[in-house]
C-alpha cells in the first residue's frame, strides 16, 4: 500500500459495505421522503438521468442535482427528493426484482428521472468516527471523457462505476445482487476520493486529505495511529511550525490533530478488542498508551463503554452472526 494512500488506511480501520435498494423511474411530478437512518447507515442516491431537488429539512437547505450527481448523507439525516414543480406527486408502484432490489415507478409524463438509491453500512462503533469527520451531506459529480492524467480521474471512474450499476440494475442476471452490492461498496470509496481531489473539498477529513500541506500529517496518523506522535513531529512532516500547524489543522477540521489521533486510536482499539486472544493491556500498548488505566479511561469517554463491555458486546454480535 502506498504511504500516501490515506483512504485505504482509513478503510482498513472502518469497514464499509454497500447495498443498492431501490431503482426509481419517475416522470414529474414526483416526491420521495426518507426518515433519519440508523446510526450505522449512510443513505446514498445516484442521479443516473434527469434532475432532482435535494432538500435537508434540518438545515432548511435545497440543492439541485443533475445527471451524474451522487449524494451521500454520512450523518444519516432525514431528507427529501422531488422534481421541483411543487405539484401533487403522482402515486408510485413498487415491484421486487429477483436480485433483491425494488423498482419504484409512476405514470408521470413530465421530465423523466432515473435514480438509484441505497445504503452504506458502517461496522460499529465506527459510525461515530464517520459522523465526526465527514460532512452532513456530500455530493460528487461524475463526468464523461478521459482524465487528463491518462488513467482517468476519480470523477471519470465514478462515471464508469455508475454505468455498471445502471446496467446491472436494468436486468435480473445471475449474481446481480452480489455485483450491485460490491459496486455500492466501491462507490463509497470513489466518492470520498473524488471529494478530496476536488478543487473545493468539503469540510472535515476530506478537506485535510485534499490539502497539500496538511495531507502528510493525516496520512501519517492513519498509517500508524499507535505511534507516539507529538505535535512537533506532525508539524515537521508538513514543513510548518508547531503553532502554524495547530492553527491550520484546527481551521480545516474543527478540532485538534491530537483529538483526531485519539479517535483513530480508539477505533483501531475497538477492532483489536474483538479478537478473543489479545489482552486489553496488549491493545493499550498497540494504540500508543503506556498506561492501561489511561487507555481504559479514554476508551470509555470516546466509546461510551469500557473496553471489557465493548469486547463482550462484540462477541455477542459475532455469535449472533
Amino acid at each position: 500500500m502506498s504511504e500516501v494512500d490515506w483512504l485505504s488506511h482509513l478503510l482498513q480501520i472502518v469497514t464499509v459495505t454497500g447495498q443498492l435498494e431501490v431503482r426509481c423511474a419517475y416522470g414529474a411530478p414526483w416526491r420521495v421522503a426518507w426518515g433519519r437512518a440508523a446510526a450505522n447507515e449512510i443513505p446514498y442516491h445516484v442521479i443516473v438521468k434527469g434532475r432532482a431537488i435535494f432538500e435537508d429539512p434540518e438545515t432548511r437547505t435545497a440543492r439541485e442535482l443533475v445527471s451524474g450527481d451522487i449524494v451521500l448523507l454520512p450523518h444519516g439525516a432525514s431528507h427529501v427528493l422531488h422534481d421541483g414543480s411543487g405539484q401533487t406527486p403522482i402515486p408510485t408502484q413498487q415491484r421486487q426484482g429477483s436480485a433483491g432490489w425494488m423498482l419504484s415507478e409512476n405514470d408521470g409524463q413530465g421530465e423523466q428521472l432515473d435514480l438509484l438509491c441505497g445504503r452504506f453500512f458502517i461496522a460499529p462503533p465506527h459510525d461515530r468516527l464517520i459522523r465526526n469527520y465527514l460532512p452532513t451531506n456530500l455530493v460528487a459529480r461524475t463526468i464523461d471523457g478521459p482524465g487528463i492524467d491518462g488513467i482517468g480521474s476519480a470523477t471519470d471512474q465514478l462515471a464508469s462505476l455508475v454505468g455498471l450499476m445502471r446496467m446491472e440494475s436494468a436486468g435480473d442476471r445471475a449474481g446481480g445482487r452480489a455485483v450491485l452490492n460490491a459496486l455500492s461498496s466501491a462507490l463509497f470509496t470513489l466518492v470520498l476520493r473524488a471529494a478530496s481531489e476536488s478543487e473545493k473539498a468539503p469540510e472535515g477529513l476530506l478537506a485535510l486529505a485534499g490539502h497539500p500541506r496538511l495531507a502528510p500529517a493525516i496520512t501519517a496518523m492513519l498509517a500508524d495511529p499507535g505511534k507516539r506522535w507529538k505535535l512537533p513531529d506532525l508539524a515537521d512532516l508538513c514543513g510548518m511550525s508547531r503553532a502554524t500547524f495547530m492553527r491550520r489543522f484546527q481551521d480545516r477540521l474543527g478540532c485538534s490533530a491530537l483529538n483526531l489521533l485519539t479517535d483513530l486510536r480508539m477505533s483501531l482499539a475497538a477492532n483489536e478488542l474483538k479478537k478473543p486472544t489479545i489482552s486489553t493491556e496488549a491493545v493499550s500498548e498497540m494504540v500508543g498508551y503506556q498506561s492501561v488505566s489511561a487507555f481504559r479511561r479514554v476508551f470509555t469517554e470516546r466509546m461510551g463503554m469500557t473496553p471489557g463491555e465493548w469486547r463482550k458486546q462484540a462477541h455477542t454480535w459475532a455469535r449472533a452472526d
